[in-house]
């Protein structure tokens, strides 16, 4: 079975956002580090080389894989800023609804062009909703 690229690891966040080159993507990741630092009350940790991710979970799947994944993290990318909420949409129809402009692909990606075109509001209650039942489905 083939190794995760993306584990946690002790690379610099600061540094990681310090170094991304568009000012734009610099400012929103570092208003959506704070905004989900606020909402977890844990340190955020690198995972892989770009994505940025609070608390942990252990997860195993039927096949017997198993594995640990940050309860909520983002990626400032150059098209988009990802923003995974691990517990996936279904739950959250109503705040999906008042959220904005977004785009999303499989079950826990949400992709924000920019952060304008979102309710910041109901981005926090969104994420704040998803880690808590992560928590509570991972205890």
């Amino acid at each position: 079975m083939a190794e995760l690229k993306t584990t946690k690891n002790k690379a610099s966040v600061s540094a990681f956002i310090a170094s991304i080159p568009d000012a734009q993507k610099r400012k929103e990741a570092a208003i959506i580090l704070k905004l989900m630092r606020t909402i977890m009350g844990v340190k955020p940790a690198m995972w892989g080389a770009s994505l940025i991710g609070f608390g942990t979970y252990r997860y195993k799947y039927a096949s017997g894989r198993e594995g640990d994944w940050p309860i909520v993290a983002f990626s400032p990318r150059k098209q988009n800023l990802t923003v995974y909420i691990m517990a996936g949409f279904t739950a959250y129809k109503d705040l999906m609804a008042k959220l904005g402009k977004y785009k999303i692909t499989g079950g826990s990606c949400l992709y924000i062009k920019k952060l304008e075109d979102v309710d910041l509001s109901v981005l926090k209650k969104l994420i704040a909703q998803s880690a808590r039942d992560m928590k509570k489905r991972y205890k």
